[in-house]
């Protein structure tokens, strides 16, 4: 009868730490990340500077040892570098694949390209290129492509210069790459926006209880100042400027070792319970290159259904598998 206490007790606590995972999911290249769960599958994406790597596993531990898939890469003059933030997106009855990317030996060819895949299994697609997303009023120098869902309307959410200030924009589209005229709906202003340079970028959408929140990177990614601030659609037209409510504080700072957290993303658990993957520096100043590692952790809400991000967690946290 001891015996068998002892073998339920440790199959009991096998089980139990098979139900955690500690961060970082991605140790090195875990810049800018995002994942999406379909089928059963959880995929990550993260900058890899030179082509577009799909990793995916049934759990955070899973990811963490997931040899990554080259989905893409490309010779072409005008697209074949600097390959930056690519997500994926269930969007016009098919996957897509948004990212930045431009010409070779500069940062100042920058634009979002779409991606699409042949069929509904992101694993087992192939992925071929559609097209740049050009915006009819602004032609100019965009990156980080997210999209937003409301109502029966798909807009794209991104980030542009204008001036000396690198600002967000949102777009109504019409197909997977095709945009009507952009609408500028936040500038960095607040203090904490400008350390190092006027940045708001890395743009991730977040849907509660009836809520819609845009939660943004802020200041320059090199260096101490990068960190989460929060944009809220209060009013009912998302192309209109006065219909977002910015918040005058950030929402998700350094912590607990892991510095400069950024570029976060949010996906849904199994039951449908949310989360938020991010990217941090083990050093502060961070640096805007691959030392930066992937990061999950659970969202939390405050009573008024507002986002509760809390900070980052300790990487010797045992956090419980998304549900």
């Amino acid at each position: 009868m001891r015996a068998l206490l002892f073998l339920v007790v440790g199959i009991i606590s096998e089980a139990l730490a098979a139900a955690t995972f500690t961060n970082p999911v991605k140790k090195t290249d875990g810049s800018d990340p995002y994942i999406v769960y379909s089928n059963g599958y959880y995929y990550l994406t993260t900058t890899t500077w030179t082509n577009i790597q799909i990793t995916r596993a049934t759990t955070m531990n899973g990811l963490k040892s997931a040899t990554p898939k080259v989905v893409w890469s490309d010779s072409t003059a005008s697209r074949c570098c600097n390959v930056w933030a690519p997500e994926i997106h269930w969007s016009f009855n098919a996957w897509h694949i948004y990212y930045s990317a431009g010409t070779s030996g500069t940062f100042d060819n920058q634009h979002l390209h779409v991606l699409e895949g042949s069929s509904t299994d992101i694993w087992n697609s192939t992925w071929s290129y559609k097209s740049r997303v050009t915006i009819p009023n602004r032609d100019v120098w965009s990156i980080d492509g997210t999209l937003m869902f409301y109502g029966s309307n798909t807009y794209l959410v991104y980030s542009s210069w204008d001036g000396s200030n690198q600002c967000l924009y949102i777009a109504q589209m019409t197909n997977a790459w095709t945009v009507g005229n952009a609408t500028k709906i936040s500038t960095p202003t607040y203090s904490w926006e400008t350390i190092g340079a006027n940045v708001n970028e890395g743009p991730a959408m977040l849907y509660y209880a009836g809520r819609t929140f845009l939660v943004y990177s802020a200041s320059n990614c090199a260096g101490t100042g990068y960190e989460l601030g929060r944009l809220e659609l209060t009013g009912s037209s998302p192309l209109s400027a006065s219909s977002w409510t910015k918040y005058s504080q950030p929402i998700f700072v350094s912590g607990n070792g892991n510095y400069e957290p950024g570029h976060n993303g949010f996906f849904n658990g199994p039951s449908g319970n949310i989360y938020m993957v991010f990217h941090a520096s083990s050093t502060s100043p961070g640096y805007c290159d691959g030392s930066r590692y992937t990061m999950v952790q659970p969202v939390y809400w405050h009573t008024d259904n507002s986002p509760n991000l809390g900070s980052p967690r300790a990487l010797s946290d045992a956090i419980p598998e998304p549900s």
